[in-house]
């Protein structure tokens, strides 16, 4: 065995990220223990009957050149078809020549496609698009009265902003205006969250769409019809509209990244949960973990400790524990869960304008904000990667709904579920009345790290961990923060250089995703 070694807990995109950096860059052996049977986390591919689910959408795309060359060491990017002009993907400090280098995703597997970005609302039965673009096309579909309200309480929020701007609706209010706010963030923002924004600490918004406004969505619509290019890196994430995806969704990603730590030597163990952890003198000094199945147990005494666990389930799991007024704080933390309902159907019944007539809208994801559904979001496979159904003559959806683990929503079975979201898609005029073929379901505890309830309290949970000198928290749940891929696998290169250089600074971690300049809007 390696003198030196680091147990990594999880193998989602931060917690295969450490391994893969500590296996290829360092002489830390890594070991990677994963709670579940599947490899990525929520960036995991899920294939149901051939037909493949990305749980939530995961574009590949990142403001980090380091995060983008890291992907494309690991899937490069395809060749365009003969006859295809060419593309040059124009990204901050280098360009991506995708003309005809790279694998042709038709015979090769081991690819990076690269798509076109098109997602919109779902509202009053029409689409808009999203982001909100103030041209003439929605600002016809949302009327004239709305239109001028829409503008005069903008003008407002930026002559009387809502001081001090501690709650998410006074951030919406402040940089789109409170009209804006309550037709197209209020419902869907608390659809999501389950409670109302003025709950919702102001720091999500911060996190999630900082830098994108009114403003700038008008500047973005300008810059178009002059010509400017729309992937720079003046440009909010939320308006990119290329994106790379790996032929087979996300999971083949972290599929491949988990085959290379193991050929350089790491370990990667699935099935195993972490269910203790010993400290002394401010150092984790033993790991514990018992098998799902089987229900062994195995020990470990790690030189360091990288979690991606949940902050709660961690703070739980030391031994000795921590103060009590301290996990007081740990044990109330919230998250919101996720459910996904696959639907196999024949058919959409909407479509878009083409050259040559109606075709088949090209949608990656669509935000439904009708409130007389529970539906949040809806997933076109297809559109993702045509490699994703097994059946290009079939649509293959992922309609997503947010829950609380315990809920009545949550406490319905897969069959209600099921039926559920084909009753939905009917009501609102998506699909027709017998059009799914096959349908599955699929839980995801733990998506969302809450910026509520104890949130407010989280400092003192943060500088507890932080006081141990080998415990590394990364990725979305290991630090409780809302991070997008690109940010979990940031933070956990940032441990990997700390822990290669012999230092340690937390602070730079957690400073990732809080400068714009990492930000990525969903």
């Amino acid at each position: 065995m390696p003198s030196r070694q680091a147990l990594i807990i999880g193998a989602g995109p931060a917690g295969l990220t450490a391994a893969h950096e500590l296996a290829t860059r360092t002489d830390v052996a890594p070991v990677v223990l994963e709670q579940t049977d599947a490899l990525g986390g929520i960036s995991r591919t899920v294939n149901h009957h051939g037909n493949r689910i990305d749980i939530g959408g995961h574009r590949f795309f990142s403001k980090s050149d380091r995060v983008m060359a890291w992907w494309l060491d690991k899937l490069p990017v395809q060749a365009l078809p003969p006859g295809t002009t060419p593309i040059t993907y124009h990204h901050r400090t280098r360009e991506l020549d995708v003309a005809g280098d790279g694998p042709d995703p038709a015979t090769t597997d081991a690819v990076m496609l690269l798509r076109e970005r098109q997602s919109r609302i779902y509202f009053l039965r029409r689409f808009f698009p999203y982001p909100i673009k103030l041209d003439p096309d929605t600002l016809g579909k949302l009327g004239p009265v709305r239109t001028v309200r829409i503008g005069l309480s903008y003008l407002r929020s930026v002559l009387f902003p809502i001081r001090p701007e501690t709650h998410l609706e006074a951030f919406f209010i402040n940089r789109f205006g409170r009209e804006l706010y309550q037709t197209f963030f209020k419902a869907y923002t608390e659809k999501v969250w389950g409670r109302a924004c003025k709950d919702i600490s102001a720091e999500w918004g911060a996190q999630r769409i900082k830098g994108l406004s009114v403003t700038k969505a008008i500047a973005h619509f300008l810059g178009k019809l002059l010509g400017r290019s729309a992937a720079g890196k003046a440009v909010e994430t939320s308006l990119i509209e290329q994106f790379l995806y790996p032929k087979h969704g996300p999971g083949q990603m972290w599929e491949e990244t988990a085959r290379r730590v193991q050929a350089a030597g790491g370990e990667v163990h699935t099935g195993w949960q972490v269910v203790r952890l010993t400290h002394a003198e401010g150092r984790i000094t033993g790991v514990t973990a018992r098998h799902g199945q089987t229900g062994e147990t195995r020990g470990w005494s790690p030189e360091h400790v990288v979690s991606t666990m949940p902050v709660r389930e961690l703070m739980q799991a030391l031994d000795p524990p921590p103060p009590p007024e301290v996990k007081a704080v740990s044990d109330a933390l919230e998250y919101r869960d996720f459910l996904t309902v696959g639907l196999l159907v024949d058919r959409l019944r909407v479509t878009e304008p083409g050259p040559d007539g109606p075709r088949p809208i090209r949608d990656n994801w669509i935000y439904i904000q009708e409130p007389d559904v529970q539906l949040g979001r809806l997933q076109i496979f297809n559109n993702w990667s045509p490699w994703m159904v097994a059946d290009p003559a079939t649509v293959w959806l992922g309609l997503e709904y947010f829950a609380n683990e315990g809920d009545a929503l949550w406490a319905l079975d897969d069959a209600a579920l099921k039926a559920l979201g084909e009753q939905e898609l009917v009501k609102i005029g998506l699909i027709a009345p017998g059009s799914v073929r096959d349908a599955c379901v699929i839980r995801q505890p733990k998506a969302y790290p809450g910026y509520f309830g104890a949130y407010d309290r989280f400092g003192e949970v943060r500088a507890y961990l932080d006081g141990f000198a080998n415990l590394w928290l990364v990725g979305r749940n290991g630090m409780h923060r809302y991070n997008n891929q690109d940010h979990s696998m940031l933070t956990a290169m940032t441990a990997v250089d700390q822990i290669a250089a012999g230092v340690r600074d937390p602070e730079a971690i957690w400073g990732i995703n809080t400068e714009e300049e990492y930000h990525e809007e969903k």
